[in-house]
């Protein structure tokens, strides 16, 4: 099985049109995914080269495209000024997913769509500034490499795009369910606990790998979730033992404040409720392969 995004995802490019659309969803057909349909508003009619046996009509907006195609998942690669009106249309759509790839949109303009889409009460949100979600052999959508990972049985969640391919390549040989990026900005949609909840109902999900970073109390947060709701093993890592104090240091949420949100003070959490945590991503990954190896 695979969390969110599956073999049957009917999945829509917002900004395909545009270099980084039209170059990311060529990748996604490579992998298998199901692209039905791109969205650029003034260009409906247009079709996109995507790789595979048959252009990607393009729409001129979300309900047209979701209307023709049976769409149910959008993932956004529009610039960031026009981020907030993509996600509000996907909404008003009532996809069920949508994955913002987009970096540096304005924290308002963020907190804005994620309440939107929480109180029409239809579509998960994932990023934004994120690499997105892959369910390898099944489907993929977003920037995460393909050929990186297989399927198999470690559900993973992350705030960082590029620990996520490392982590997924290390532990190549066992391979992954689902593999959830999350983002790192200050306002996300898609929250370590919600993965964290999905691993935990999904039978074929056995083991789950957690990245966080410093910054913020998400990961304390997803630590005192875990000691009450998750009852399969979980290994972890914090990115930013070595960050100076009041530093940002990648993503907008990740800054340390006094004792607040330390790489160490993460550990720390996590350890307590009994996620064994790495001080590297290699290390986090050979404590996967033990738990793994040991069954």
């Amino acid at each position: 099985m695979s969390v969110w995004l599956g073999k049957d995802s009917r999945i829509l490019v917002q900004g395909i049109t545009g270099s980084e659309g039209t170059k990311h969803t060529r990748r996604m057909v490579a992998s298998g995914a199901n692209i039905v349909a791109g969205v650029t508003p003034g260009k409906g009619g247009q079709t996109v080269d995507g790789g595979g046996e048959s252009d990607i009509p393009v729409f001129g907006s979300v309900a047209e495209a979701t209307s023709e195609t049976g769409a149910d998942v959008s993932v956004v690669f529009v610039p960031p000024r026009f981020a907030k009106g993509a996600v509000t249309e996907a909404v008003d759509a009532k996809i069920p997913l949508c994955v913002v790839i987009t970096e540096g949109i304005p924290v308002g303009d963020t907190a804005h769509f994620f309440q939107y889409a929480k109180n029409a009460g239809v579509t998960r949100i994932i990023g934004p500034n994120c690499p997105g979600i892959i369910s390898p052999g099944q489907s993929n959508a977003g920037i995460i490499p393909a050929d990186i990972t297989g399927p198999g049985p470690i559900g993973l969640v992350s705030k960082s795009g590029t620990l996520t391919y490392q982590m997924m390549y290390e532990l190549r040989d066992f391979g992954f369910s689902t593999g959830i990026g999350i983002g790192g900005d200050p306002v996300i949609g898609t929250t370590h606990i919600d993965a964290l909840s999905a691993f935990e109902a999904d039978p074929d999900t056995t083991a789950i790998v957690m990245i966080g970073e410093i910054g913020g109390d998400a990961e304390e947060r997803a630590a005192a979730f875990i000691e009450k709701n998750v009852s399969k093993p979980v290994v972890g890592y914090v990115a930013g033992f070595t960050a100076p104090e009041g530093k940002t240091m990648g993503h907008a949420g990740a800054i340390v404040s006094g004792s607040s949100g330390t790489a160490e003070g993460k550990k720390q959490a996590l350890e307590a409720a009994g996620v064994r945590v790495g001080k590297t991503p290699s290390e986090t990954a050979a404590l996967m392969r033990d738990i793994l190896s040991s069954r």
